[in-house]
């Protein structure tokens, strides 16, 4: 039996999946990090590019900041990013400069373990992002071997890049990404050994979603065939199209003989927070997930698939999500069956969409498509559909795009923006629409504190704001007594606002027995 660790996904990977994408916020992070410090997780999956884009577009907190923050409350945990290694936010292929400098400030900021995932599997951009990350001053490398069903990727497939990938000084240990949670555990018995025979002693790890059920019974399957870490979420940001239950999982391993140094108190006190959170926010939790054969025709993973929900309710047309995924299928077929993960799911789906509310199929075709087909994210696994190729390459913007000038290096980029500005502005100015950026920085430093439990308050604090008429309001029960009073009442006291309400009109004075 083996002696198992645990790295946990919630932050990142289960609120994306789960919860729309938009992403917790800076205190909700702060409010339970010095805990999930102290469970005894390897690592924490916390940030990407895009992660920390929705951070500025969505919530106008700095996410520079936010990683500062985090770090400095979990010091002993290590902080993860994931990233393809050629772009940096935007989709467009980012200058290596510009990417280096990226990493140096991920890493000045706390991050300290980076996943290399190639979304073409191009070992040759592997490597370089390998050593340019190691240069960095990366502490761990881990390299990515995304699975996916096809006629090309068997198990010699995945064997070949996993000696590749050991070969390779700057790559410290590799894992499996099951982004659409195809592995069955029956497959698994096969590729995991066949990995691990060219792995050379590099260590092993499995990600794998719960989108069709599969996952659970995979990661018991694996734990027998010596993968060291499996990767997890905590409440209500697990199971559904997220991964598998990190106390479920404790128990089963624990239950077939395997070892888990894990505080499992603590790890009930992180899905706890999790459960209150998503009940003040209304946010779904993840249930466990009947088969669904389906999926193993489109293979559109967890977070992928709740944003395309999203969009299609946003438009009024929710009652289409077959039919877009239907033309998923196709449109992935057409275009050499691209390994559904990112960018290649937001790219299919986003032509799918196109080709199902257009007038006729690719009478509308992003930009990132046209990117594809032109060779931008590298040589497809199988050719792209010669009609769909011809009919894609003859557009007028396709001529644009391929006269487009080369990336520039941040020598170049800090140019057009106000001199003197920080590499970390840059790198969000570069590479986001500076209104976005100008919003954040006008919103301040972000919160520090952030309570579910409080949260009636302080929605009743907002909407008495909202009220000028409203006078003196008295909550009084056993233990408790709350008293609020306009603060435009000339007879009202001073007082110090709640420090998780500083706008709020009204004054709380609280006195607890």
């Amino acid at each position: 039996m083996a002696d198992i660790e645990l790295l946990d996904v919630s932050i990142r990977d289960g609120n994306q999946s789960l919860w729309g994408a938009t992403g917790l916020t800076t205190p909700q992070i702060l409010q339970i990090a010095p805990i999930m410090d102290r469970v005894g997780f390897r690592a924490l999956d916390f940030t990407s590019s895009t992660h920390m884009g929705v951070a500025v577009r969505t919530h106008r907190e700095n996410p520079w900041e936010r990683i500062r923050l985090t770090h400095a409350a979990m010091p002993n945990t290590p902080l993860q990013f994931i990233g393809t290694g050629f772009r940096f936010i935007s989709w467009e292929t980012a200058h290596p400069d510009l990417m280096r400098l990226a990493y140096e400030r991920l890493i000045a900021a706390g991050l300290s373990r980076f996943i290399v995932l190639d979304p073409m599997h191009d070992m040759d951009a592997v490597r370089a992002s390998a050593r340019t990350l190691r240069t960095a001053g990366a502490a761990e490398i881990v390299a990515a071997l995304t699975f996916t069903i096809s006629a090309v990727h068997d198990d010699a497939y995945y064997a070949d890049l996993a000696e590749q990938m050991a070969a390779c000084p700057d790559i410290d240990r590799v894992y499996i990404k099951d982004p659409a949670g195809l592995l069955a555990p029956e497959r698994a018995r096969t590729l995991i050994p066949a990995v691990r025979a060219r792995l050379d002693g590099t260590p092993l790890e499995l990600h794998a979603h719960c989108t069709i059920g599969l996952s659970p019974l995979t990661y018991l399957a694996a734990a027998e065939l010596d993968v060291e870490v499996l990767q997890v979420a905590c409440g209500p940001l697990a199971s559904g199209s997220s991964l598998p239950d990190a106390q479920r999982m404790v128990a089963n391993l624990r239950e077939l003989g395997h070892t888990v140094d894990i505080d499992d108190r603590l790890l009930a006190q992180v899905a706890g927070y999790f459960t209150r959170l998503a009940a003040a926010e209304s946010l779904p939790a993840g249930t466990p997930q009947d088969y669904d054969a389906s999926f193993l025709r489109h293979q559109v993973a967890g977070g992928v698939m709740t944003t395309l929900r999203r969009q299609l309710a946003e438009l009024g047309l929710a009652d289409r999500f077959d039919e877009v995924i239907d033309e998923v299928v196709r449109v992935r077929a057409e275009l050499g069956y691209p390994i559904m993960v990112t960018p290649f799911p937001q790219i299919v789906c986003s032509q799918a969409l196109y080709n199902v509310i257009g007038s006729e199929r690719y009478g509308n075709v992003p930009d990132q498509v046209i990117r594809y087909v032109l060779g931008s994210f590298g040589r497809p696994t199988a050719p792209v559909d010669p009609n769909v190729r011809d009919r894609i390459l003859s557009r007028r913007r396709a001529d644009e795009l391929r006269a487009e000038p080369p990336p520039l290096p941040p020598a170049e980029l800090r140019k057009r923006f106000a001199p003197g500005i920080s590499d970390e502005e840059l790198l969000l100015r570069a590479t986001m629409p500076g209104d976005q950026v100008d919003a954040m920085l006008a919103a301040g430093p972000a919160n520090r504190h952030y309570n579910p439990d409080l949260k009636g308050v302080l929605d009743l604090l907002r909407a008495l704001r909202t009220r000028p008429g409203v006078g003196d309001l008295v909550v009084d029960k056993p233990g408790f007594r709350l008293e609020l009073r306009s603060a435009r009442s000339p007879d009202a006291p001073p007082a110090r606002p709640a420090p998780e309400a500083p706008d709020a009109a009204p004054v709380a004075r609280e006195r607890r027995a």
